[in-house]
């Protein structure tokens, strides 16, 4: 990693922070450098879940970064495996991600956000799409997962307007699941990260994968599909020996051992 991507581990929990002063930016060799961290967090069976922050006060990320863009980066750019801010578009990560949001995110700064399984947030937290105000759209997941995660009239109005999305108004649709202050936000992501962490990681994969492959279906064949024997991290985990070890533990009034198998 480079000075920009700095990730430190605190036990089971690994932190990625976006370091580039003065918004947080992401160009093409800094979103590549974001993709390897998240696939070696992906790849190591100790480290079981992420949290990804920005440095500083006031940007969470400012997105693509446009000093990049009016050098002749392409909007296309080969931005890494696991698509813009090497999260994205990084399919087969089965392991929890939370997004701590500090400050503004901004076009794929709010992207980075919303490819997240859970977004915290400090006090001084906005979000917004200004992609169509500059003549693209924001097709590293906003215009996608917007619509999903809030009513389609907001999503619209957030991407055609480019409007300014306060933490007030993110939280009363969902988009954020906890706020806190500024001071406090990096201790209270890992500690949140912490506490998912108790949980069974193949029970974790298994809850994403079935998400992620069910999204969209109706109830009906979302269940077929679950019952098909075809997402096979929801397989492991039904033959996996920590299937066996949860109530086993609570017969036995301790804390499970979890093996990942």
């Amino acid at each position: 990693m480079s000075q920009s991507v700095i990730c430190e581990v605190f036990d089971e929990v690994l932190l990625i922070t976006l370091d580039r002063p003065k918004a947080n930016a992401i160009d093409a060799k800094t979103s590549h450098e974001l993709g390897a961290a998240f696939i070696a967090f992906r790849d190591n069976p100790d480290l079981r879940v992420a949290v990804i922050m920005g440095a500083g006060e006031r940007f969470f990320s400012a997105g693509w970064d446009l000093k990049a863009a009016a050098e002749g980066e392409a909007v296309d750019a080969d931005f890494g495996p696991g698509g813009f801010a090497g999260l994205t578009e990084l399919w087969d990560l089965n392991k929890p991600v939370i997004a701590a949001v500090n400050g503004m995110a901004v076009g794929g700064g709010f992207e980075l956000a919303l490819a997240a399984d859970l977004i915290i947030a400090s006090d001084n937290a906005a979000f917004f799409v200004p992609e169509a105000t500059l003549g693209i759209i924001p097709d590293s997941g906003g215009v996608l997962r917007l619509p999903i995660r809030l009513p389609k009239a907001i999503a619209m109005d957030l991407l055609m307007t480019g409007r300014r999305m306060e933490l007030e108004e993110a939280m009363q649709y969902g988009l954020v699941n906890k706020r806190t202050s500024l001071q406090d936000l990096k201790t209270e992501a890992i500690e949140w990260a912490h506490e998912i962490a108790q949980s069974a990681p193949l029970a974790l994969a298994a809850i994403k994968a079935v998400i992620r492959e069910a999204e969209g279906l109706k109830l009906e064949d979302a269940y077929k599909l679950m019952r098909s024997g075809k997402i096979e991290v929801y397989q492991q985990m039904l033959r996996s020996k920590d299937a066996e070890e949860g109530p086993l533990a609570f017969s036995e009034k301790r804390s499970p051992e979890w093996k990942g198998r």
